[in-house]
């Protein structure tokens, strides 16, 4: 029998675990590790801030989802791996595992920027607890509008959810009849509107042209935040932007297990893997979405990091858990599925607007690339939102 140590629980980590359960059956055991009870929703975190929801309709507990299955859950924090001993050392004891999958997420990269972090003014809408205090400061923002600074720091690896951020704000400025009293500024490290960290789609950077003249929303491209004080956002070259509100995303490190297991990662705390998603050195090992390494071909005057969320998080996690079974099985052929060959597939909400993005290909050079914009309501990212909490609920990990 092999015991299999899921290290993290919500997309990658719960897709991994429930996609091995259900092609292993009873014959092995599958254990998630996570110090997190719930599963979260993250993308619908853009929302929160205006109370278009709230933390409980985006999240579930896990345990009942993974007992359902006859997955173990342990409830702990995982400080340490040991690749050579393949053990697992956490908050609850040290466990043993013939095969381990990291799906460990990201930490937020504040130290990065200079005034950035949880003690600032600066919001962050990247966990429940950001979001929250980001609605407290939307409250308060309202009764004295003002100057606001929206944007993504360098290396930061989810520019679509600021994007996101950004256009509801200005949707919620004018919901709220303080539109003209404020003025707002985007600053991007991509090299243009619509970049993404994936090379844009063609029409993109256009489209995002148009929104941004269309809503009066000034931008600044290249741009690497220095430094971040209590009332302004300063570039390194030398721009000062004064704000009563701002929301900049962080850039990410891996996590600190990772971090903390020697020869486990890279610097930042990324896990090196083949396409397979199996470790370059400790072939027991696995890392899917945000956990796993992916270094980019392209190169921008300020550096960017690539989306590995949402479904590159969800393709990587099954694709780690069949070569896995195949391993088990004793196959010497695994499945390869480059992370930067994944599809696609994205609607970024924009402020009671969506947009669908469709490509054959996560990074060029790609066959296939649509944008669909849907100008009248966001109805498509609000029924995903209902079809994935169903799925998830309901340990459907094998449907897309």
């Amino acid at each position: 029998m092999a015991n299999i140590i899921v290290v993290g629980g919500n997309f990658a980590g719960l897709t991994a675990a429930l996609e091995l359960k259900r092609k292993l059956g009873s014959g092995h055991q599958v254990t998630v590790i996570s110090k997190s009870p719930v599963f979260v929703f993250i993308p619908s975190l853009i929302w929160v801030p205006f109370s278009e929801r709230e933390i409980k309709d985006i999240t579930l507990p896990v345990e009942p989802i993974l007992s359902k299955a006859n997955v173990k859950f342990i409830h702990a924090e995982a400080l340490k791996v040991d690749p050579e001993k393949q053990k697992v050392e956490t908050t609850k004891g040290t466990y043993s595992y013939d095969y381990l999958v990291m799906a460990t997420g990201p930490d937020l990269a504040f130290d990065e920027v200079e005034g950035l972090g949880e003690n600032s003014n600066v919001s962050c809408i990247c966990h429940p607890k950001g979001a929250m205090e980001t609605r407290k400061r939307w409250e308060e923002f309202v009764k004295n509008p003002g100057p606001v600074v929206i944007g993504a720091a360098p290396i930061a690896g989810c520019s679509g959810a600021a994007y996101e951020f950004l256009f509801n704000f200005e949707q919620q400025c004018r919901a709220a009849g303080i539109r003209d009293q404020v003025d707002i500024t985007w600053v991007t490290p991509e090299p243009f509107l619509g970049h993404f960290g994936i090379e844009g789609i063609a029409g993109g950077e256009a489209m995002l042209k148009v929104f941004m003249k269309m809503l009066n929303i000034r931008y600044i491209t290249n741009a690497a935040i220095k430094k971040v004080t209590g009332d302004e956002v300063i570039l390194d070259d030398g721009r000062h932007l004064p704000y009563k509100f701002s929301m900049i995303m962080p850039a990410f490190y891996g996590a600190k297990v990772v971090r903390n297991s020697p020869g486990l990662g890279n610097q930042r705390g990324f896990i090196p893997v083949h396409d397979t998603y199996q470790h370059k050195v400790y072939p027991t090992i696995f890392a899917v979405g945000i956990a796993a390494d992916y270094p980019v071909s392209f190169h921008t005057k300020v550096p960017l990091g690539m989306p590995k969320t949402g479904y590159p998080a969800d393709e990587s996690a099954k694709t780690a858990a069949e070569n896995i079974v195949r391993l088990i099985r004793g196959e010497k052929v695994l499945k390869e599925k480059p992370m930067g060959k994944i599809p696609g597939l994205c609607i970024m909400d924009a402020g009671k607007k969506e947009v669908l993005i469709v490509t054959n290909s996560l990074l060029k050079p790609r066959k296939f690339a649509m944008l669909l914009p849907n100008p009248l309501y966001d109805i498509g990212k609000r029924l995903f939102e209902k079809y994935f909490m169903w799925k998830t609920k309901n340990g459907l990990s094998y449907l897309p």
